[in-house]
């Protein structure tokens, strides 16, 4: 969830037992990774890219009455989905329409108006709070040619901007193939009761960072379930929820109906943030045992080291929507070591927000250092299913050849396998992507049906403005040369890190980044970097889309 400034908030149906094998207790991993780091180059043979939706590009996005009605938000949390010659973009609570050279051709829209909920706030005397919304991801089908957009959305008090007790996830699909045109609106209500309910003993609730994926039958959506009071205090595990595809393409909106899985056990405790997988333009679809859709998570439950991956699966998936004959199954495997990562040093350099501070913008006179870059954490927040195998990477930390310790990105392939019905699995490939005095952090993996992948992330350090760059990536392991595509315009100088607007000296730095490929096979990463666009006063992140031709 994206923090909010600028007189908002700061803040940062079926019941089943999950078969298949876990591993015994993890051994304790001992060591940091530390992988050779790989050169950087400037060198793009093959790619290009644009500077896509700016944090004043989302702050002032709309027309008419909707104009200027979202908040200050950072991170940028984006979407990205690519196909019928159209480029969508969703970032925090604006979503624009570009050509693939770069053209805008929508938007920027907020995504309130898209939804058809209250404006984040009206700016008037006295303001007026809406809806907030945030995380969006977004998903193309090939099949149908049918686009999909989700978004948590939390009422607040129209007078105080304090949160309601209700919670949704909003989805938008497309009536047509075409995303300037209208779209079908679906409310999931995420609420889960009132501390009654079978294994939401903490709700009312809400839906943090809705993850989404799709096989042939069903689209998924996941989440991680918080309470709303106290907010964010108590977590309730992963939500699985199943839709069928076809109904949500053929209908009318309304109430979303399908599968909901809770209260999901693994022998440490319940599961978090599983990323159900997507499947790209003219890859085949697992559609054995009734349909098979696949999902992977990370296990590090105690937010230090760990050395394994989960693979899931749900059997049965042409049935949902109909008998709903669902199968959740998970194997843990054993996997290279990853673990949670640090924050990130950058470039210093022109930083008027830090200066305005300094003045006294907030009525104070506020010394600021410059800020740092969260590495959050090591959750898994893309999948893809290509070729038969899983791919995903994540956050992690990493030792540098000098001996500094910094972020990296762990990548892995997974071979989903099925011996007499039940689920295994085997790492297929796995390495790291890590450059020695710099961090590579928020990957994202576009993978087409033949395999080939690339990874988009961020690059920065001390010597290097927070940067867009991207990284081949071999089928049989092996990762190439960071290649710098969007170099960064100065360092991030937004209000999340500075302690008078109530942060704690590191900046919030995206929680996800974005790939996919499309129909021609070529790949696209969508990336968070420092712009060179226009800036608002509160912050001046921007993002970066890369194309690269396969």
């Amino acid at each position: 969830m994206a923090s909010v400034g600028e007189f908002g908030p700061r803040e940062k149906n079926l019941d089943a037992k999950v078969s298949g094998s876990q591993s015994a207790a993890r051994v304790p991993v001992a060591h940091v990774p530390a992988p050779a780091g790989q050169a950087v180059t400037t060198s793009n043979t093959g790619a290009t890219g644009f500077d896509a939706l700016s944090h004043a590009e989302q702050r002032f996005s709309g027309t008419g009455a909707d104009a200027g009605t979202n908040f200050s938000t950072e991170p940028p949390d984006q979407g990205l989905c690519v196909g019928n010659g159209f480029v969508v973009e969703a970032v925090n609570s604006a979503v624009a329409v570009y050509s693939p050279a770069g053209a805008t051709l929508a938007g920027p829209t907020p995504l309130n108006q898209l939804f058809g909920v209250a404006p984040e706030i009206i700016r008037a005397n006295p303001l007026v709070f809406g809806d907030f919304v945030g995380d969006p991801r977004c998903y193309y089908d090939p099949p149908t040619q049918r686009w999909f957009l989700t978004s948590f959305d939390v009422p607040t008090d129209s007078a105080t901007c304090a949160f309601g007790d209700e919670s949704h996830v909003k989805l938008a699909v497309s009536k047509t193939a075409d995303p300037r045109g209208d779209w079908w609106i679906y409310d999931l209500d995420t609420t889960d009761g009132n501390g009654t309910v079978a294994n939401h003993p903490n709700c009312p609730c809400f839906a943090d960072q809705p993850l989404i994926g799709a096989d042939a039958y069903a689209f998924f959506i996941s989440t991680n379930e918080y309470s709303l009071e106290p907010f964010g205090a108590f977590f309730n595990g992963a939500q699985v929820y199943g839709f069928s595809k076809a109904q949500l393409e053929t209908g009318s909106g309304g109430s979303l109906s399908g599968l909901h899985f809770d209260g999901i056990p693994l022998e440490e405790g319940m599961a978090y943030t599983i990323q159900p997988a997507t499947t790209p333009a003219g890859g085949a679809y697992d559609l054995a045992r009734g349909g098979t859709a696949y999902a992977l998570s990370a296990l590090d439950f105690t937010a230090t080291l760990d050395n394994r991956t989960a693979v899931w699966a749900l059997t049965g998936t042409s049935t949902i929507g109909t008998t709903n004959q669902v199968q959740p199954w998970v194997r843990v495997l054993d996997s290279q070591s990853y673990g949670q990562p640090p924050d990130a040093e950058q470039r210093d350099g022109p930083t008027p927000l830090r200066d305005a501070e300094a003045a006294g913008l907030e009525g104070v006179k506020s010394v600021e250092h410059l800020e740092l870059l969260a590495g959050n954490d090591d959750r898994m927040q893309q999948t893809v299913y290509s070729a038969g195998k899983l791919w995903s990477d994540l956050n992690t930390v990493i030792k540098t050849q000098n001996g500094n310790v910094q972020i990296g990105v762990a990548w892995f392939a997974v071979q989903p396998s099925w011996d007499g019905g039940v689920l295994g699995g085997s790492i297929a490939n796995q390495g790291y992507v890590s450059v020695n005095r710099a961090n590579v952090m928020y990957g994202s993996i576009a993978v087409n049906a033949a395999g080939d992948a690339a990874m988009g992330a961020t690059l920065v350090g001390r010597s290097c403005y927070p940067s867009a760059a991207w990284i081949p990536l071999s089928a049989t392991g092996s990762a190439g040369s960071v290649h710098l595509i969007g170099a960064g315009a100065g360092p991030e100088d937004g209000f999340t890190g500075y302690r008078v607007e109530g942060g704690n000296g590191t900046a919030r730095w995206g929680d996800y980044s974005a790939a996919v490929a499309d129909e021609n096979g070529d790949l696209w990463v969508a990336d968070e970097f420092i712009t060179s666009k226009p800036r608002s006063l509160f912050a001046n992140w921007g993002t970066f889309i890369t194309r690269i031709d396969r």
